[in-house]
């Protein structure tokens, strides 16, 4: 049984050995990870804690292996996540979104502001905790891995003893991560007891916001009874009228129903199913005629309603308008579907790989629609490695763009964190204008986010375990579980005092953005089962684009500013 000893005993460097390492390290970790203290778990940062364990009995890897494995996984996990956020990154700055955007960043300046008030407090230069610690302590009050990442990233740039200061980083991190996940959840009870909140009226509250919502497409038919627009066709109804929307069908006196094209016209009497936004109902009631109250999917007849899912690659990128599915299919196009969110069809919209199409007409006529969209849920599964890699490529020489600013002795890089996630969010909004196909399904994507977060958690726990036990359960290490806590705690509270105070924002919208300001999955469980519904997750992805991007940009700018 040498082999197998020999195979499993700490300090062997051999190929096989470290394999195995981190396949335990990790499957380990993700075990225990799904354990949950009081309703919470830790989740697969568990990977972290195991490698911290192993490596403080022996257990190692090369260092030119454990570095590869440690970047790759990086890499991995920050592209995954710029692919997911990208097509909301932009539009998160809309409307009620800037809001949400600027609390999470006063948010993300206040952790700022606590962790130097601390560093200058406890001594600056000359206290106990380096700038460097507090950035790794900062980094897991937040519970932000990325964040932690980019630091140790732009630490290999600018110091010479990079390596033991990006274990001081992953031991600060490891000490602060628990209460970091804990204190979240706190802090959203403490608010919810200051305001005397009531979670069943907030539920109320948001339903009734919900049904006066303006952004999805609202449907509803209409009797034609003015006399003044009768006999006119459906482009010039588009001129007289200045709203975006479909006439999807409609059915004459005498039962019949037509799929309408623009030459089509209507007359009195004629039931109108018109698609457009909540806002411009008035519009069509004083243009057209009363509202009905008309069910058009159970009526039986030769129209029906059907969904294609756009899979062929030719079509990405292109113009509804262009596909001139009137004119050719006598069809009309009510509704895209885009990652769950129902967009109005207009003609200039830009079609992306994996848009459901709400299609209404002929059985047939949609059929032969369905033939060139492609309509193959395979297709969607199979992954678009060209696209992932060419990102990868782009991203990394992004990120080793050197970039000077005033006052900082070194130049500023985005490495091999920052590159990665600004060429993924540019690409996954951006890229169906160059023809590259961004469509990746969640499962895949989710995949390689964990492949890449495990591989890069286990390999700083393991390089941090040597020293981890003689530096954290001490005085010191009690010190940043302590700093951690600060960090965590009062900048969420003073956000969600001043988001529940001042804007009156739903108490579950606040969980979400709390969630997604610190990007922490436990916390937004914990939220969604709160409220039991999506108001949480919402509000969580509406802020989780642009917190991701400055978690690791400010992680950055923090070492740049005071390491020299």
């Amino acid at each position: 049984m040498d082999w197998l000893i020999q195979l499993l005993a700490p300090h062997s460097l051999s190929l096989a050995n470290s394999i195995l390492l981190y396949a335990f390290v990790i499957f380990a970790g993700i075990y225990l990870g799904k354990i949950k203290i009081f309703g919470v778990s830790l989740g697969v940062t568990f990977v972290l804690f195991v490698g911290i364990l192993l490596g403080h009995f022996g257990y190692e890897v090369q260092t030119d292996t454990l570095h590869f494995l440690r970047e790759f996984g990086l890499i991995l996990f920050i592209f995954s996540i710029g692919m997911q956020v990208g097509p909301g990154f932009f539009s998160s700055f809309k409307e009620g979104g800037i809001r949400l955007n600027a609390l999470a960043m006063t948010g993300i300046g206040l952790n700022v502001v606590v962790m130097l008030a601390i560093y200058w407090l406890q001594g600056g230069a000359d206290g106990n905790t380096t700038i460097d610690q507090l950035v790794g302590v900062m980094s897991g009050a937040v519970t932000n891995t990325p964040g932690l990442g980019a630091a140790q990233q732009t630490v290999l740039q600018v110091n010479d003893n990079a390596y033991d200061i990006s274990q001081q980083m992953s031991m600060g991190y490891a000490a602060a991560y628990p209460l970091g996940v804990v204190g979240i959840i706190v802090t959203m009870i403490v608010i919810k007891l200051i305001f005397k909140i009531n979670i069943d009226h907030e539920i109320k509250e948001l339903e009734k916001e919900r049904t006066d919502s303006t952004l999805a497409p609202h449907i509803v038919t209409y009797k034609l009874t003015n006399d003044l627009v009768q006999g006119l066709d459906i482009s010039k109804l588009h001129t007289l009228i200045s709203a975006n929307f479909v006439i999807s069908r409609i059915e004459k006196p005498d039962g019949s129903v037509i799929i309408p094209t623009s030459k089509d016209t209507i007359e009195l009497g004629d039931l109108v199913l018109v698609v457009c936004s909540i806002q411009d109902e008035e519009i069509f009631n004083r243009f057209l005629g009363p509202k009905v109250d008309k069910k058009w999917e159970m009526d039986k007849g030769p129209v029906v309603s059907r969904r294609i899912l756009v899979t062929k690659t030719e079509y990405n990128g292109v113009k509804l308008g262009s596909l001139r599915v009137h004119s050719a299919y006598k069809l009309n196009v009510t509704r895209v579907n885009r990652a769950g969110v129902d967009l109005l069809a207009a003609p200039n919209l830009r079609l992306q790989m994996g848009d459901r199409l709400t299609v209404v007409g002929k059985l047939d006529d949609i059929n032969s629609l369905a033939g060139r969209l492609g309509n193959s849920m395979k297709r969607l599964n199979e992954p678009n490695l060209v696209t992932m890699f060419i990102g990868i490529f782009l991203g990394i020489l992004v990120g080793s763009i050197p970039l000077q600013f005033p006052g900082m002795s070194v130049p500023m890089k985005l490495g091999l964190a920052g590159g990665p996630l600004v060429v993924a969010i540019l690409i996954s909004a951006y890229g169906h204008k160059f023809h590259l196909v961004t469509y990746t399904n969640s499962s895949a994507n989710l995949l390689l986010r964990e492949i890449g977060i495990c591989l890069f958690l286990a390999s700083v726990g393991i390089a941090a375990g040597k020293n981890f036990a003689e530096t954290v359960f001490c005085a010191r290490g009690a010190t940043w579980v302590g700093y951690g806590l600060i960090i965590t705690v009062i900048p969420l509270l003073v956000v969600g005092i001043i988001a529940r105070g001042k804007y009156k924002i739903n108490y579950l919208t606040i969980l979400g953005m709390m969630s997604g300001n610190y990007t922490d999955p436990p916390a937004l469980a914990y939220a969604n089962k709160v409220a039991n519904n999506d108001a949480p997750a919402v509000a969580y992805s509406t802020v989780y684009p642009l917190t991701m991007f400055m978690r690791v940009i400010v992680a950055q700018l923090v070492i740049l500013c005071f390491l020299e």
